[in-house]
């Protein structure tokens, strides 16, 4: 078995002996959290393709989203808990990117888990030392006089992108905006897809 085997059925055993004292210590039940869990596997970025796809069909949800990511993720019934979200607006001028250099914070209740990549030392440090070069490894090339802004999440604030609205989408609903928005374009990794 891999150390890396060893070290996940280590913290499953623990999972579940934590599990198992909370139900006997009646403080849960186990129907209690198997919804838990169920809730929390259910989270994936169609959470936050929802909120970019009203901001791209609502100038004043967009504003709004802009100044507060956690009331406006709430106007929509997804609760980010006690976190604050920011959203970080793409233009044609700027991309953003995010990263969380000490751990691997990340707005999971909008976006699901993160990805493995997230969490690496590699992307961690050098996002942060070379954004540019990181994002081409991506196959995201940003043109040279597109600013490249690092965010950095900490145990209390998350960073979400709004990235830009794909051309030739004027006529579609929001239900199909939200198709085009990927995971990697709520990161800054990568952009939506196109019609």
């Amino acid at each position: 078995m891999s150390k890396t085997g060893a070290t996940q059925g280590y913290y499953k055993r623990m999972q579940a002996a934590v599990e198992e004292l909370l139900v006997l210590k009646g403080i849960v039940t186990r129907e209690e959290i198997d919804r838990e869990v169920e809730a929390m596997e259910a989270r994936d970025y169609r959470r936050g393709a929802k909120m970019v796809a009203r901001a791209w069909t609502d100038p004043a949800y967009k504003a709004r989203m802009l100044a507060n990511g956690s009331a406006a993720a709430a106007e929509l019934g997804l609760s980010v808990g006690p976190l604050h979200l920011v959203v970080v607006e793409n233009t044609e001028k700027i991309h953003n990117v995010i990263v969380c250099t000490l751990c691997s914070c990340y707005p999971r209740t909008l976006l699901g888990p993160p990805p493995p990549w997230y969490k690496s030392l590699e992307y961690r440090s050098r996002t942060v030392r070379e954004p540019r070069k990181v994002l081409e490894e991506f196959g995201l090339k940003i043109r040279d006089d597109v600013q490249i802004r690092v965010h950095d999440s900490t145990a209390d604030m998350r960073y979400m992108v709004l990235p830009m609205r794909p051309k030739g989408t004027e006529k579609m609903d929001e239900a199909g905006l939200a198709e085009l928005v990927t995971r990697d374009s709520l990161i800054g990794t990568g952009l939506p897809h196109h019609p």
